[in-house]
C-alpha cells in the first residue's frame, strides 16, 4: 500500500506522520493547518521505503518499546538509521513515559529532535512544529529536546 500523501501546494513542507499504533488523537489537521502536506504509513518497512523516495521536513513517529527484540528496543531504530543520512529532516517522537529509560538510550544513539510523553496536547505539538517551521531546535517548552 502506498503512503496516503494529502494534496497541497508541491512547494509545501512534507511532514511523515508514522502511526502503528496510535490511540492519540488525529492531528492531520494540525500538520495541515501549519502548512504541511502530510504522509501517513502505518508501518515502519512503507516509512523507510517512503524515505528512499521522498525527503520530508519533519518527521512525526512512537517510540514503541519492545522487549524481545535482541538487536533493538523498538522498530524506531531502523527508521532513525535512515534518518541520519537527512540532516534537514527533524523527528518528533511520542512516547510513554513508563519507557522514558529506554528512550533516553535510543536518543542518545541516534537523531531525535523532540520527544513528547503521552498524552500529547495538541498546543504542544503545536509550539514545537512552530519552532521548527521557525528554524530553531528550541521549539516546545515542555518537549523534551536533544
Amino acid at each position: 500500500m502506498r503512503a496516503l500523501v494529502r494534496d497541497m501546494d508541491e512547494t509545501s513542507r512534507l511532514l511523515l506522520s508514522i502511526i502503528e499504533l496510535g490511540g492519540y488523537p488525529n492531528f492531520t489537521p494540525l500538520y495541515e493547518s501549519l502548512g504541511y502536506r502530510v504522509a501517513t504509513e502505518t508501518r515502519m518497512r512503507k516509512a523507510i521505503g517512503f524515505l528512499k523516495q521522498h525527503t520530508p521536513d519533519v518527521i512525526v513517529a512512537e517510540f514503541n518499546f519492545q522487549s524481545d527484540f535482541r538487536d533493538r528496543s523498538s522498530s524506531l531504530e531502523s527508521l532513525l538509521a535512515v534518518v541520519q543520512r537527512l540532516p534537514d529532516t527533524r523527528v518528533i517522537v511520542f512516547y510513554e513515559q513508563e519507557f522514558a529509560p529506554q528512550f533516553a538510550k535510543l536518543r542518545a544513539r541516534l537523531p531525535v529532535h523532540f520527544g513528547l510523553a503521552f498524552p500529547v496536547e495538541e498546543a504542544q505539538l503545536r509550539s514545537v512544529l512552530d519552532g521548527i517551521a521557525g528554524g530553531s531546535d528550541e521549539a516546545g517548552s515542555r518537549a523534551e529536546q536533544h
